[in-house]
């Protein structure tokens, strides 16, 4: 799909276009950008497209949303990543709103309250124009449509790598030898919440991506990505 839409058929041509979109976003919004970093494969694919735009090193600040429920594993990467890449890193997570709900109960407000409601609070404090995120269109059907630049109240959402598949990201990381999360090793798919996420039934490239995900949650996507949801 990402290819057909995009007319890139290379990892190389694909590699191109999205640094062509993040430098034409650092320059569009310099000093007040920043980038996502959750700890899986597609954030850590833009930091390292980031790093190498830096020459070395990510040149903005990165944010994390420490929904409380995290893998420990995904934590553990995260904070191994931010001390060897000596990353800005900004963890944010929304103590008022964490005590109105039930965590994994509810994905809806879950989503809302402890992911989109987060992100917009950082936008705020750090006066940030834009945000670079790692979502991609073969992902999830509620993205099929999503823009490399796409405008949200307050700021601006960069989307570099839309076109890359699933495969695309893995040939990245080999092609780079990136360090990555075990828990991709060990039959994950896609890295959300622990209490929202299970093995996947079938190997990378094979069906839903996201089959691993809580399907009360990704059947209400679109709702969600309207609210400001990644």
């Amino acid at each position: 799909m990402s290819s057909e839409k995009s007319g890139l058929t290379t990892l190389e041509a694909k590699e191109a276009r999205s640094m062509e979109i993040l430098e034409q976003a650092l320059g569009r919004f310099h000093g007040k950008i920043a980038t996502t970093f959750t700890g899986g494969k597609d954030s850590l694919t833009v930091l390292h497209m980031l790093k190498r735009i830096g020459g070395g090193q990510v040149a903005i600040p990165v944010l994390n949303l420490d929904t409380t429920v995290k893998f420990k594993e995904v934590i553990g990467f995260r904070d191994r990543l931010a001390d060897e890449w000596n990353l800005d890193l900004i963890i944010t997570t929304n103590h008022d709103g964490l005590k109105k709900i039930n965590l994994a109960v509810d994905h809806e407000q879950c989503c809302l309250v402890m992911k989109a409601q987060a992100i917009d609070a950082a936008v705020e404090k750090h006066g940030w124009k834009a945000l670079i995120t790692g979502v991609r269109w073969d992902e999830q059907p509620a993205r099929v449509n999503e823009e490399y630049f796409s405008e949200r109240p307050g700021h601006t959402r960069v989307q570099p790598i839309l076109h890359f598949s699933e495969l695309d990201i893995w040939a990245y990381i080999e092609k780079y030898r990136l360090p990555y999360c075990s828990l991709y090793d060990q039959g994950y798919r896609s890295l959300g919440c622990e209490p929202c996420t299970v093995k996947s039934l079938r190997p990378r490239g094979d069906g839903p991506e996201r089959e691993g995900r809580a399907q009360e949650k990704e059947q209400i996507m679109a709702q969600l990505r309207d609210l400001g949801y990644f």
